[in-house]
């Protein structure tokens, strides 16, 4: 069912060419909307729930820039179908657990995806890679207009836009960016900055969000308030913040560098020989190893060019991405077999690491 979004050859996040900043991935714009004259749809039954996703289906449809988009009924997916499209962040972890009378809708790009009958009627998310704040609110904010255009949704001149959960009171509006950052989990300062954006109203989290792992060195950064400010000032808030996060990842990098050259070359050197070489790779150790590999494109040890399949792998090495891949169901060390061939066939032809400025200078 969802061959068509896993083969479409305009993936924002896969298929993209665009090039992308060296810390930042990708940036999400996620507005929560609920419809006014509907209870909410943990208190709703499921023959209420299917009629607003009915509903929504319908005017969704009539907007100009879904016009190409694909609508699916989470009940209908796979298991596998599900982990996939969530390894894609097209759709949450809640949203499967509340799969019937549940959907979404994805346009041809991947670039928005709405939720229906998650946590709220509506869930809308835009993805943009590297770092977008403005570009993308600018995006969201037509399309959150041409949508109230159609549907009565929630409101109180009081409380802003009126959601299932408290904490997204107000705008609805949760701003995050995906961030690697290697040199400030090597230099053991990850936890300091945690705590210091915290103070700020700012929540760091793992690469799929809250509960899980930071694998990668790959961190989820978002605003915690949507009450009391307005989309504009949350999103410069939370660009100060993360700029400031960047020119401290940067320094530390380089730091780093500075340091610690041998232990540096030493650990992308391994890097990229596993890459190439290895039969066995768990997620976990291949999400580190790209890591490393993404870092080495950052000091141009390896030509930019590369650096779009590393980010393309981010994904594509994930456990739902290699069962698809294989089209069968396959025990988790057979995944891990053929995690690594898949990761070889792509890095075969990779340059030599250059680094001969490293070495000049020692």
């Amino acid at each position: 069912m969802i061959e068509s979004i896993i083969g479409g050859r305009k993936a924002e996040l896969t298929q993209s060419s665009k090039r992308t900043a060296p810390v930042v991935l990708s940036t999400r714009i996620r507005l929560a909307r609920n419809l006014a004259d509907s209870p909410f749809p943990q208190r709703a039954n499921l023959s209420q729930r299917r009629v607003v996703l009915t509903d929504c289906v319908s005017q969704i449809q009539r907007l100009e820039s879904m016009e190409s988009g694909t609508f699916i009924e989470i009940e209908q997916l796979s298991d596998l179908e599900k982990q996939v499209l969530l390894e894609r962040h097209l759709i949450s972890s809640e949203l499967i657990e509340s799969s019937k009378g549940c959907g979404v809708y994805i346009n041809s790009e991947q670039t928005c995806s709405i939720m229906i009958n998650e946590e709220d009627h509506l869930r809308i998310q835009f993805l943009k890679t590297g770092f977008n704040l403005k570009s993308l609110w600018k995006r969201i904010n037509s399309f959150d207009d041409a949508i109230d255009q159609y549907l009565n949704l929630a409101y109180s001149e009081e409380l802003g836009y009126l959601t299932a959960c408290p904490t997204n009171l107000g705008t609805g509006m949760r701003a995050s960016v995906m961030m690697h950052l290697p040199g400030l989990v090597l230099s053991e300062n990850m936890e300091k900055v945690t705590r210091a954006v915290g103070q700020l109203g700012i929540v760091v989290r793992g690469h799929f969000g809250e509960g899980s792992d930071a694998s990668g060195h790959i961190f989820q950064i978002s605003n915690q308030q949507t009450l009391g400010e307005s989309e504009p000032e949350i999103l410069e808030r939370l660009g100060n913040v993360l700029k400031s996060i960047i020119d401290q990842e940067l320094n530390a990098r380089f730091k780093y560098l500075e340091d610690k050259p041998e232990l540096l070359m030493d650990q992308i050197g391994r890097a990229y020989g596993v890459l190439q070489n290895a039969h066995v790779l768990s997620s976990n150790e291949a999400m580190h190893l790209l890591s490393l590999l993404r870092l080495a494109v950052d000091f141009n040890f390896l030509p930019e060019s590369r650096r779009a399949e590393v980010d393309r792998c981010f994904i594509e090495c994930q456990p739902g991405h290699i069962q698809y891949d294989v089209k069968s169901d396959i025990a988790p060390e057979l995944r891990d077999t053929a995690r690594a061939a898949k990761l070889r066939s792509v890095f075969s032809k990779l340059p030599p690491l250059s680094f001969d400025s490293l070495e000049e200078n020692k």
